[in-house]
């Protein structure tokens, strides 16, 4: 008997929704099973909004090497194509790009280059809360007629709830992440408005090193949600140690090292018991927590890896980490000047640092002004 006569001849075109696989390996089936009815989709993409700066960041696309706006963020106020369609809450087509010659954003121009014809964007909403932007772009002409939406609406929304929901399980790690971090620096001389800065520097850092590293909008958005869990393993440490006003003896500097192996150990609980075990780059998320203390020179811990043995967004946070502790006011320090700071790091460099990431950060003198301006704290420590 044949599986034709036993009724299984068809194929589920949406069996890549129950794959165990990462968002953009899902997303990228999805293109192609779109494309077998609407093949004109060239491009599938996602920009997330960061409410607390108005930023709007590219993320994922489906369309390989075809991608004109990899690592590529503007304020949403700059974008008022885009604005007009958030205010109006409601889609928008256009079926030929030629009406958009001549703009003078950033990212016109880039899509204006890579010979888009047409293009669909969706507003994005979870919960009623705006999170981004999906866009289906098209080489040819006048192909987003209203019947071609009525179906590309059902497997848009089918593909924008699959975002939405890796999104929102990392959305609940970060609560979670939170609700420790409030516990952590109650107890810890840092600060939340800490946390705030570094994820931003290390996004700047990434970016910066997006080029050299080949590295997407998908790896540099996790670094950045993932690296304020860096330090997440001082829960565990002693009040008597984490808060001693002194020098630590080398007992209690051991124990205080433990923080990484105990960080990572947290994670994986949290992973477990949350269900989240299958959120796309849970590496880069582990190796944040277990490695940002190793230095290039093999004399960091808890391993004492050396160089490129260190994984790369580990030491992209150890360059962002150190910076806003050294700029930051502690009860035990005022803060340094950048110009002082950065002369640290560059002292740093190469020995203890990852000369690349610190040169990455020097490059963007005036976002980390803004990033401080917007997450400045007073001299309390909390934010003003």
């Amino acid at each position: 008997m044949t599986d034709n006569d036993r009724g299984y001849i068809h194929q589920d075109t949406l069996a890549y929704l129950n794959r165990s696989s990462s968002l953009k390996e899902k997303l990228i089936a999805a293109h192609n099973v779109l494309q077998k009815t609407l093949p004109f989709v060239a491009r599938i993409a996602f920009a997330l909004y960061d409410p607390e700066t108005n930023i709007l960041k590219t993320y994922m696309h489906s369309s390989g090497e075809d991608n004109p706006l990899e690592n590529y963020q503007t304020l949403l106020d700059n974008a008022p194509s885009l604005k007009e369609i958030l205010d109006h809450g409601q889609p928008r087509v256009i079926n030929n790009m030629l009406t958009f010659e001549g703009g003078s954003r950033e990212h016109t121009k880039r899509l204006g280059r890579q010979g888009y014809a047409a293009s669909y964007t969706i507003p994005l909403f979870s919960n009623g809360e705006f999170f981004g932007f999906m866009f289906f772009n098209s080489y040819e002409t006048d192909v987003f007629t209203e019947i071609r939406l009525e179906e590309l609406d059902m497997h848009g929304h089918l593909i924008a709830l699959m975002v939405i929901n890796e999104l929102n399980a990392i959305k609940t790690l970060t609560a979670v992440i939170k609700t420790t971090g409030h516990i952590t620096h109650r107890r810890d001389p840092e600060t939340g408005s800490h946390l705030d800065r570094m994820s931003r520097y290390s996004r700047l850092i990434a970016k910066e090193l997006a080029g050299k590293y080949a590295l997407d909008d998908d790896y540099i958005e996790h670094i950045f949600m993932f690296s304020p869990l860096h330090d997440i393993g001082k829960i565990a440490i002693p009040d008597n140690i984490l808060l001693k006003p002194g020098k630590l003896t080398a007992d209690e500097m051991a124990v205080m090292k433990t923080h990484t192996l105990k960080g990572r150990e947290i994670i994986d609980d949290l992973l477990q018991n949350f269900g989240l075990e299958q959120i796309s780059h849970v590496d880069i998320l582990r190796n944040i927590a277990i490695s940002h203390h190793e230095t290039i020179n093999g004399m960091g811990y808890p391993f004492g890896k050396k160089g490129d043995e260190i994984p790369l967004e580990a030491r992209i946070v150890a360059v962002a980490d150190i910076f806003d502790a050294l700029t930051s006011r502690r009860p035990y320090k005022n803060a340094w000047s950048n110009e002082e700071a950065f002369a640290e790091l560059q002292q740093m460099a190469g020995d203890k640092l990852d000369s690349d990431c610190v040169e990455a950060l020097l490059a963007h003198c005036q976002e980390i002004e803004e990033i401080q301006r917007q997450f400045k704290e007073n001299v309390l420590g909390r934010f003003c």
